[in-house]
């Protein structure tokens, strides 16, 4: 299944389940200014999951576009992006544990197609210190659907991600227990973190194992909790049965919840059985159209190829939820992407202009399941064409400007002329200083600042002159 059919057949799946499938969210949280962007399926039910009533009812399911900014600097590997979608369902007081584990099973392995024996799945450790057991009901039921699959899942008492980096995986083993730092949800990111007063609970992560080829041993011994390449996680069951109190300890909830969400990518890689989610249905024909335009070859030129292909596509999905190109929030993390788009086109000689063509197509992938953006992709393309068309200028001057800094070292004031003068993004300065080996002083942020208030403060001062001169 290629990953248009994956998420059509998920949602189908979660229908015939009595789910009623809601709108997406947009991608900029609408009267959250805690995050610039939705980052995951859940965000914008966080409500409905603190205990108000969905009109809706209680069981929900749908396909929602993420951004994570925060990933930008890991884009390039083959299995990072800035842009995913997030399959999700959720229970609000309704089903549990045993119909959320063996409907995702069942959907991976009789919808999908993956073979049972490659997935691994993980489970909460317990805390004795707060009371909170081990989720041996999670693992008795996991056990129980990969024997009715014909496999004997052993189970592995592991604890935190440098414990299994030290032990790895032995022989027959499927179900992994690990501490909060990877098998608990809360608001705060961990156990200690859980805000007072917040549900919260152990999950379950499902993993897909593409075999021991693809492991980096630089990462320690190979096991699902690690990011050495051999496994990948593909979905993440959160299970809300605690509260916090008060006093910090954790309760029971009256009410518990199902909080799924699943990356469609990476369920469209392992379906695929690459590691490699660019070789995806959503990504492939984006390089594929790049190395044409290039003539780069994918397997020479891995790194760059993936970054345009990211970077434009979570460009699109910004620009049909509303972004403009601009220097604050939303938008200055656009032109980021937008413009490290165009500066890595560079290392691969794309130096004419290619939004049209590639934005066009990115627009033609996903028009079918998101008519919004069939309806605003003229307007779309012309929106990022002219902020590449602005943006090349800029960045042939101010290539020109860091190459003759060859020899010395890049401080944080040269880096804010840069700015200043060229219109050049700081970021930017650093990657490029990186590239052409030029050194980069260590406390350029704080000289960039520095500079920064200089200038406002003469801003300053020239306006009060100028509201003294009767002239």
């Amino acid at each position: 299944m290629d990953a248009h059919e994956i998420r059509t057949a998920y949602l189908q799946y979660q229908r015939e389940r009595g789910h009623v499938q809601i709108e997406r969210a947009n991608l900029v949280p609408r009267g959250d200014g805690s995050t610039l962007f939705t980052g995951s399926g859940m965000q914008a039910l966080l409500p409905y999951l603190l205990g108000e009533h969905h009109p809706d009812g209680i069981r929900l399911t749908d396909s929602q576009p993420c951004l994570r900014a925060q990933d930008i600097e890991e884009v390039g590997d083959n299995r990072h992006t800035t842009f995913f979608e997030m399959l999700g369902n959720w229970s609000l007081g309704d089903y549990f544990k045993e119909h959320q584990i063996r409907a995702f099973f069942a959907f991976l392995v009789d919808v999908v197609g993956l073979d049972p024996q490659k997935l691994a799945v993980s489970c909460f450790i317990g805390d004795d210190e707060y009371g909170i057991p081990r989720d041996d009901e999670a693992a008795a039921i996991w056990q129980e659907v990969f024997r009715e699959r014909g496999i004997e899942a052993g189970i592995a008492v592991v604890g935190s991600q440098a414990d299994g980096d030290a032990r790895g995986v032995l022989p027959g083993e499927k179900i992994f227990f690990y501490d909060s730092g990877e098998n608990w949800w809360s608001r705060g990111g961990s156990l200690l973190g859980t805000p007072l007063g917040d549900p919260c609970g152990p999950d379950s992560e499902v993993f897909y194992d593409f075999g021991p080829e693809h492991h980096d041993a630089s990462f320690g011994k190979a096991h699902p909790a690690s990011d050495s390449g051999q496994f990948m996680e593909i979905g993440n069951q959160v299970f809300m049965q605690y509260r916090r109190e008060l006093d910090g300890s954790f309760t029971p909830l009256a009410q518990r919840n199902v909080d799924f969400g699943g990356g469609l990518e990476r369920i469209a890689a392992a379906a695929l059985d690459t590691p490699d989610v660019y070789r995806i249905s959503l990504l492939w024909p984006i390089i594929q159209t790049l190395t044409t335009l290039s003539g780069a070859s994918y397997d020479e030129n891995p790194v760059p190829l993936r970054i345009i292909a990211d970077h434009l596509r979570g460009a699109v999905f910004l620009a049909v939820d509303g972004v403009r190109p601009s220097n604050k929030e939303q938008g200055y993390v656009m032109r980021r992407l937008l413009r490290r788009a165009i500066r890595t086109a560079y290392t691969i000689d794309l130096r004419d202009t290619f939004f049209e063509e590639v934005v066009g197509q990115i627009a033609d992938l996903y028009q079918n399941d998101y008519p919004e953006i069939r309806a605003a992709r003229d307007e779309i393309v012309e929106v990022l064409l002219r902020e590449e068309k602005s943006f090349r200028r800029t960045l042939e001057a101010g290539l020109r400007m860091i190459g003759g800094f060859a020899g010395s070292t890049l401080t944080g004031e040269d880096i804010f002329r840069l700015s200043d003068t060229n219109g050049f993004p700081r970021e930017l300065s650093v990657e490029e200083a990186g590239r052409l080996g030029i050194p980069v002083a260590e406390d350029w942020a704080e000289g960039y600042d520095a500079a920064l208030r200089a200038q406002q403060e003469r801003s300053r001062g020239a306006s009060h002159l100028g509201a003294a001169d009767p002239a």
